[in-house]
């Protein structure tokens, strides 16, 4: 029998993905099945590897034990199959989580386990509503208990907790919230003791609902919630909610394989981000065979030229299978379009010699210099198969002789039908190329573009309007940053 795998009891944090912890998110990356719970951000399944299996094991509210069970014989299954396994679970693993009952039968069964401890809900949502769950001269201390409660199992003391004094923090609690208001007050907290009932906690989903005590029932709000009961739910010192984008749906048009930059900067200004890649990164046609043969003979180039971050990967790709490295570029000048495809030639020990001021193709062509001698220097164009040809011939002008290599292509990629109602729900949609917007239009169709329309430059804002799209934004810096910024700029103008 082979040696069973390790199941790491893993805990997601309570809502916004940024809140797991560096051994969970290392773990994910490394785990050959996740099974993950209801509340467990998706976002972070993109943390793990493609080929790892996901298993969705969310339980809705009043679990029968059964259900549990199944999800204990499930991870000891996966784990006596000699595989990985992140059980992935909303806030803390040992928090109302039900991990203990999740170790005890990983450990009946022989199965190595690991706590990785996540944040609570019980103290991350109120920092996200404002609100500390101590304050000096408010509360020195504060209280976490469950509101749910198993059928045939005892009822918290809430007479007793009200008691205690501090703050109380009720998770799972909104389903039962008449009862813990008349049992708070009949222990002794005053009617109108401060409440907020906070839903979808350090989520763009967030709501905050301030009430007292006694109303604690009245106010019309769904779990999942968090209930902070005390003086300290006075308090309003909102960050969260008074970052520039916080309200507004984004979409983000991306191909696949460039996972999270303008996602990350977005949900950093507080914006709920649709991301849905519409193209998708293939080989050319002749599946490299013309790099390859341009890279190996690299000595009969003065330059060698990347119009985006994927052709100054693929130079690389193609060093790799001809069996060298960067130094067989030595004696070759490099240039890029912009500081990100500057970036992925960085990430290979290559510095270029020239990005010009303006990152498009265009003005690389105006910075580039002349050859030394007219029509004998050569310059090697890494592009697109389906890209633009005015790199080459702005060189050409120039009296180089140019070749130019289809390193890659970019075509649109299907996308679901709920991909497509999601994207008839945003505010704002962000174009960082022409073949975003190309694939947009194919992939889930014009009738779905939001009201206000952000492109990464001008070569990008052309062909929306060439599509008859109206372009409201045009960032001045031809980057994911400042795309990202020409958002930030108009945002006091836009409904939300």
């Amino acid at each position: 029998m082979s040696k069973p795998g390790t199941v790491y009891l893993v805990g997601a944090g309570p809502g916004d993905p940024g809140l797991i912890t560096r051994r969970g998110a290392d773990l994910l990356g490394r785990a050959d099945v996740v099974v993950y719970d209801r509340l467990a951000p998706k976002e972070l399944l993109d943390l793990a590897r493609d080929d790892a299996e996901k298993i969705d094991v969310g339980k809705r509210p009043r679990v029968t034990e059964n259900d549990q069970q199944s999800i204990n014989d499930l991870l000891v299954a996966q784990a006596l199959s000699g595989k990985t396994v992140v059980r992935l679970k909303g806030g803390d693993p040992f928090i109302f989580g039900r991990g203990g009952e999740e170790a005890f039968s990983l450990k009946a069964a022989g199965i190595p386990y690991e706590v990785v401890p996540g944040v609570s809900a019980a103290v991350a949502v109120p920092a996200y509503a404002g609100i500390p769950v101590t304050h000096r001269g408010l509360s020195d201390s504060f209280t976490v208990v469950t509101g749910h409660r198993e059928e045939g199992s005892p009822t918290a003391n809430w007479e007793a907790i009200s008691a205690a004094g501090g703050t109380i923090v009720v998770l799972m609690g909104m389903s039962n919230r008449a009862e813990i208001s008349s049992r708070l007050i009949a222990g002794g907290r005053p009617p109108d003791s401060p409440v907020a009932i906070i839903r979808w906690g350090t989520t763009s989903h967030q709501e905050v609902v301030r009430t007292t005590l006694d109303k604690l029932a009245e106010p019309e709000v769904k779990p999942p919630a968090t209930i902070v009961i005390g003086a300290v739910a006075q308090l309003d010192l909102d960050w969260f909610g008074a970052r520039p984008l916080s309200g507004f749906r984004v979409l983000v048009t991306r191909s696949r394989e460039k996972k999270g930059e303008v996602k990350a900067l977005l949900a950093q200004a507080g914006a709920e981000v649709i991301e849905i890649p519409v193209t998708e990164i293939v080989g050319p046609s002749d599946r490299g065979a013309a790099l390859d043969v341009a890279i190996d003979k690299i000595s009969q180039y003065d330059w060698v030229v990347a119009t985006s971050s994927i052709g100054a990967e693929k130079v690389y790709d193609s060093l790799v299978r001809l069996g060298l490295d960067s130094r067989h570029l030595a004696g070759v000048k490099v240039a890029a379009v912009g500081p990100a495809t500057a970036g992925a030639f960085g990430k290979y020990g290559l510095k270029p010699d020239l990005v010009p001021t303006d990152f498009i193709a265009e003005s690389l062509a105006d910075n580039f210099p002349p050859p030394p001698t007219p029509g004998e220097g050569k310059v090697l164009v890494i592009r697109s198969e389906v890209g633009r040809d005015t790199l080459a011939s702005g060189l050409e002008r120039k009296g180089w002789q140019v070749d130019a290599v289809d390193a890659y292509t970019t075509r649109p990629r299907q996308v679901s039908d709920e991909a497509i109602l999601a994207a008839g729900q945003a505010d704002a949609v962000t174009f960082a190329s022409s073949s975003s917007v190309k694939g947009f239009a194919a992939a889930v169709g014009l009738d779905s573009l939001a009201p206000v329309v952000v492109c990464i430059g001008p070569v990008t804002a052309a062909t929306a309007r060439q599509m008859g799209i109206h372009v409201d934004v045009i960032a001045d810096e031809h980057t994911i940053e400042g795309l990202v910024s020409a958002l930030l700029d108009i945002a006091s103008t836009l409904p939300k």
